[in-house]
């Protein structure tokens, strides 16, 4: 019989399964994070056991935190553990799995007041986000922080009782402000180019229009380092519940499976001290822009690549659909032809090589990642890890034809049916929208370019908005094998 996770049951647990092996008594809280989801747990919360197994920097154990509704069952399911985490990592004949103690308490998501005061609290030197790509009210077509979002306009109307993420850091920078105490630096764990930036204008331009020497305050004190983060971490599931209690004999209310492969660069701006997260792996550099651009561009841009083909030919998980030589070699076409050559030189790192190590790591069939994840919130992800790229092929005078295709298929499958006529359910915040320009663009391709917020000037390109047109009226005549097919023989 499995054993219930808990601090007391620690010891009892199977020698397979690796313990924290430090005092968690003697942890206190350095770093508040917004986003208590799989990623963190599998990223941050793990490089921070890492460290406080060798040792080091005690005094940076995690508080976690909320504004939605929906993350209480998950800090409920955690309370259940003492806070504890168990995560799996699976690759090939590997599986190893490991318990997490980092974190040591999660406050009631929602609970302003107490959010605030602990903001507010000097130990606190790091507030932390993972709040996904959609979180940071960015106008998609322009990149930048969008304040008429009824959610900062409100947050600005009433700035004491804040609702969003960016609204409680500001209110607890505003303690500090007023106590004297130096302000904590705010550190994006998300997948967002600049994201120290992005996550700077937020809070700025939230400032801004509560009080303008506030944010002068806010950008004149406040670090914001850009880092780049990267770890496939698929949903949990009852799959992999009952794996985790058949294989070791743990019970977990929400345990994680990843993949080994992790990394963070980090730019080193910390305006009160950072724990020594160099010495378990974590990169620090001058500069993550080089970093940043080449993740984004042909990890995640290779995400989105083979998400909307597989999800059109009924493929479930990731590693099935690198199975599928048209999906695969639709992948190393449009990842060598055009969105490689778009990426500058990184310090260390062969780009060649680069893409060969995320081609093996989408096949990695023991994640169990699914394709409908990757398809999820294309109209915040397509802005950001395809498009530019985009754009960046248009200024040189660069064929787009495959990127294309790419868009083509993200319009085809937003129509809300797969290639044999199953219905695909809503995967957008703005599904309805998509749903209705996708359906226009069966007989007028121009309806899914007009989405100027998302486009922008891409948009207007009539070398793009042609090859558009071809393409998806390709997949609507000849289906997504036989358009892939013609691409891949250059034919189409």
């Amino acid at each position: 019989m499995a054993i219930k996770l808990s601090s007391a049951a620690l010891n009892r647990l199977s020698p397979k399964v690796a313990v924290p092996r430090y005092d968690r008594a003697g942890l206190t809280a350095g770093i508040l994070h917004f986003g208590v989801g799989n990623f963190h747990r599998s990223h941050q919360a793990v490089y921070l056991d890492d460290l406080f197994n060798a040792g080091i920097d005690h005094d940076w154990a995690i508080v976690g935190a909320g504004v939605f509704d929906a993350e209480k069952p998950g800090r409920e399911k955690l309370a259940e553990q003492d806070w504890l985490t168990t995560v799996v990592e699976q690759d090939g004949d590997r599986v190893e799995a490991r318990v997490t103690g980092a974190m040591v308490d999660y406050l009631i998501p929602g609970d302003t007041d107490t959010i605030i005061a602990r903001l507010a609290d000097p130990a606190i030197r790091i507030a932390s986000l993972t709040i996904t790509e959609g979180g940071y009210f960015i106008d998609p077509a322009s990149g930048r922080f969008n304040p008429s979002h009824p959610d900062i306009v409100r947050d600005a109307g009433d700035p004491d009782r804040p609702k969003t993420v960016f609204g409680l850091i500001l209110a607890g920078l505003k303690r500090r402000r007023a106590e004297s105490v130096a302000p904590f630096t705010v550190m994006s764990c998300d997948n967002i180019p600049h994201n120290g930036r992005v996550t700077s204008d937020a809070v700025c331009g939230l400032a801004a229009l509560v009080d303008p020497a506030l944010a002068r305050w806010v950008g004149d004190h406040v670090s914001f380092p850009n880092g780049m983060v990267d770890r496939i971490t698929p949903a949990t599931s009852a799959r992999e519940r009952a794996q985790l209690a058949s294989d070791f004999g743990v019970e977990d209310n929400w345990p994680v499976f990843c993949e080994p492969f992790r990394q963070w660069v980090l730019e080193d701006r910390f305006g009160t001290g950072r724990p020594a997260l160099e010495r378990v792996g974590v990169q620090f550099v001058d500069d993550v822009s080089p970093f940043e651009l080449m993740k984004i561009r042909i990890l995640n841009g290779g995400h989105a690549t083979i998400a909307y083909p597989a999800g059109l030919m009924d493929i479930v998980f990731v590693h099935e659909a690198m199975q599928e030589p048209l999906v695969r070699g639709f992948l190393e076409k449009l990842e060598r032809d055009e969105i490689i050559p778009t990426v500058p030189p990184v310090p260390g790192v062969v780009l060649g090589d680069y893409y060969r190590l995320i081609e093996r790591r989408f096949s990695n069939p023991k994640i169990g990642d699914t394709v409908r994840r990757l398809c999820l919130d294309g109209s915040n992800r397509q802005p950001k890890f395809i498009i530019p790229t985009i754009a960046d092929r248009l200024r040189d005078g660069k064929s787009v034809d495959g990127l294309a295709l790419e868009s083509a298929l993200w319009c085809r499958y937003c129509f809300g049916t797969t290639d044999s006529g199953a219905e695909i359910a809503p995967n957008d915040p703005g599904w309805t929208r998509l749903q209705e320009r996708a359906k226009a663009a069966k007989a007028d391709p121009a309806a899914w370019l007009a989405m100027d917020d998302i486009y922008g000037e891409v948009g207007k390109s009539p070398v793009f908005a042609s090859a558009f047109a071809r393409h998806l009226r390709a997949l609507w005549a000849r289906g997504t094998r036989e358009t892939l097919s013609g691409h891949l023989a250059g034919t189409s």
